[in-house]
């Protein structure tokens, strides 16, 4: 005879669901509505299937009941964290970087006798198309100007996508936006079986690096004289709160006259004394 869920039973698995989405917004800041439940449950599919589990209730229940959450917490912010990106994604970004700021940072670098590094943070770097693309640009600078010491760091909480960003291997659809002059330097394309398959080349490999991170982590790792910034479509997924303490925590990390440069939809977010816009979503430490 089949079972007929009662309400009790949809009462329980809300309070269960509700208590998985204040773990992660606590943990790292995702909002996930009760509308986003099939979202999350089809993004844990896999996983409960590796623990033959047959409903997200069952697992939600092998967190909180069985006390495994500690062992799955890697798996569940690779499963509801976005990781929307492109090469060369909102391209006026890169222009700026390359016409405005490099030259202008080089220039104060000059001008006080230093000889430091060139420091660039992709803060919510996903699958590393944006750390690389960065890396094309400098590189680029280089080329057509004159070489500098530079380093790119890229940093976010999903194990999965930091390890395509140690693997920087990219199908065709995905370098599709990379001019064809930058792919033919900087993107080598695999042969037999890697056919249609391309790398980033070792010279831009080797000065970029990555490392997991949670935004919301009370200390970054990170130096605190980063040069530029990059925080862009990440705050949205937050709440105001979290939003102002990211931003807060960002413009502590920046060198005097850094540049934070978040998303073109964030831009109205970023209202933190200190910064000063001077483009776009693009802004300056007075």
């Amino acid at each position: 005879m089949t079972s007929i869920a009662t309400k009790s039973d949809f009462d329980s698995s809300s309070k269960r669901f509700e208590r998985f989405s204040k773990l992660v917004k606590d943990e790292i800041g995702v909002r996930l509505p009760l509308n986003k439940r099939m979202m999350v449950e089809s993004r844990l599919r896999r996983r409960m299937t590796q623990l033959n589990l047959v409903s997200v209730d069952d697992y939600f229940r092998y967190l909180f009941d069985e006390g495994r959450l500690a062992e799955e917490l890697d798996v569940i912010f690779d499963a509801v964290t976005t990781n929307k990106t492109d090469f060369f994604r909102e391209p006026d970004h890169f222009s700026i970087l390359a016409d405005v700021i490099v030259p202008e940072r080089l220039k104060r670098r000059k001008a006080n006798g230093r000889a430091s590094m060139f420091k660039f943070w992709s803060a919510a770097a996903s699958s590393g198309m944006e750390a690389y693309t960065t890396a094309m640009v400098l590189a680029q600078y280089e080329e057509r100007a004159a070489p500098f010491e530079w380093g790119i760091l890229g940093t976010d909480i999903n194990l999965k996508m930091l390890e395509r960003c140690h693997e920087a291997i990219f199908d065709t659809a995905e370098i599709a936006p990379v001019p064809a002059s930058l792919r033919t330097k900087y993107l080598m394309e695999g042969t037999g079986d890697r056919k249609g398959q391309w790398r980033v080349v070792p010279k831009l490999r080797s000065r970029t690096r990555f490392q997991k991170l949670n935004l919301l982590g009370v200390n970054y790792p990170v130096d605190r004289d980063i040069d530029v910034i990059f925080l862009r479509n990440v705050l949205i997924y937050f709440d105001a709160v979290d939003q102002a303490k990211v931003i807060e925590r960002m413009i502590s990390h920046l060198a005097p006259h850094g540049h934070l440069i978040v998303g073109h939809s964030e831009s109205m977010i970023v209202r933190q004394p200190g910064l000063t816009q001077i483009a776009p979503a693009v802004f300056c430490k007075d």
